[in-house]
């Protein structure tokens, strides 16, 4: 199989490349089924949308089915899916470094002047940075969709997929800090002048509450449920191993070395021996660590603009820090928010609804 350095001889270049979705009138399909789909309220006040049994806010179901309709993988397409706060960020990083080894030690890497997500795109929607947008030379994309709504333009090509997933606990923890000392501001600053009184934004707590947790496990936040969308990847990586690559957070950050080899290695880009002699498998660990990226002057001071939407006058616009993406990663911080009853209440659901399949976590 061909290494690295012999698929990228060169590092992406730095062009301005139009997105596919943003150009083009919205689908007829999200006009019929918008007034047919149920809608909860969920904490923070913010309506979810029901389609094809998950959850999303109001803004992120045109790009999704835009999605559905129009992705047209590439050739040796790799596709990086996970539920949000999985460690996104990080396997991204990974998969990056891991297709573009061969400039590594190059002071131009675009992980040293790029946040993970600024160089590889979502398909439903874009985040980008005030830099000229990477060329998608690199065959690898990402997506918080669920397996069953994926476009089929994936699920019938041999693209490969890479599914990263966490302990649900954790995942609440870290979904209710990213919710709650950002999103909400950013609903009050951008969305409050267009939406008005449809949306009443709370405000922040500093302790988790039951209300939080009540969504969390009826599947009221994006992409919910969570265990029904762990479930989908699970069950599909049983079904087709050599197409879906499964992975546990704690796995990876528990064998680190072990786990970017087995990565390498499924989506193309294995390591050589002289590689692996020359220290190249740690010199990517220690590049995509949680302590070098969240480090680096762009993720510390720089910042992302996440657009939501398919029509250019139509696209809802949020600014993140960068450092919002960089809050912990350790494993088990959930014992330092989680009263014992919430832990409980969350680890009964992570047994019913996953454990006959065989996925469980012992952490």
């Amino acid at each position: 199989m061909e290494s690295s350095s012999s698929k990228m001889n060169s590092a992406p270049k730095s062009i301005e490349k139009e997105e596919y979705m943003f150009d083009l009138e919205p689908d007829n399909k999200f006009k019929q089924i918008l007034p047919t789909i149920p809608i909860k309220k969920g904490s923070w006040s913010l309506d979810f949308y029901q389609y094809e049994g998950f959850w999303y806010p109001f803004s992120h179901l045109p790009g999704m089915l835009f999605a559905q309709e129009h992705f047209k993988p590439q050739p040796n397409q790799v596709i990086l899916s996970s539920f949000p706060k999985c460690g996104t960020t990080w396997l991204k990083a990974l998969a990056f470094a891991i297709m573009t080894r061969s400039y590594e030690s190059e002071p131009t890497n675009p992980l040293l002047s790029r946040l993970s997500h600024d160089c590889v795109p979502f398909i439903e929607f874009n985040i980008r940075s005030s830099q000229q947008r990477l060329s998608l030379d690199v065959p690898l994309v990402s997506t918080h969709i669920p397996y069953t709504s994926l476009p089929k333009s994936i699920i019938n090509s041999s693209s490969k997929i890479v599914y990263l997933c966490r302990d649900p606990k954790d995942v609440f923890v870290s979904i209710w800090e990213f919710y709650n000392r950002n999103i909400t501001r950013l609903f009050e600053s951008e969305l409050g002048s267009k939406l008005g009184s449809e949306l009443e934004i709370t405000r922040e707590k500093d302790v988790l509450e039951e209300d939080v947790l009540e969504s969390f496990c009826q599947g009221l936040l994006s992409c919910g449920p969570f265990w029904d969308h762990i479930l989908g990847y699970w069950r599909a990586s049983l079904e087709s191993p050599e197409r879906i690559l499964f992975i546990k957070y704690e796995d990876l950050t528990n064998e680190t070395v072990y786990w970017v080899k087995k990565l390498a290695q499924f989506i193309g880009y294995p390591f050589s021996l002289e590689e692996e002699d020359q220290g190249m498998v740690q010199k990517i660990i220690d590049l995509c660590s949680f302590e070098n990226m969240s480090n680096l002057e762009v993720n510390k001071n720089g910042a992302v603009t996440l657009e939501v939407g398919i029509k250019k006058d139509e696209v809802y616009k949020y600014e993140l820090k960068n450092n919002l993406y960089f809050r912990k990663g350790k494993v088990g911080d959930w014992k330092n928010h989680l009263t014992p009853a919430m832990a409980i209440r969350i680890d009964q659901i992570t047994e019913k609804k996953l454990s006959s399949y065989g996925l469980t976590w012992n952490v």
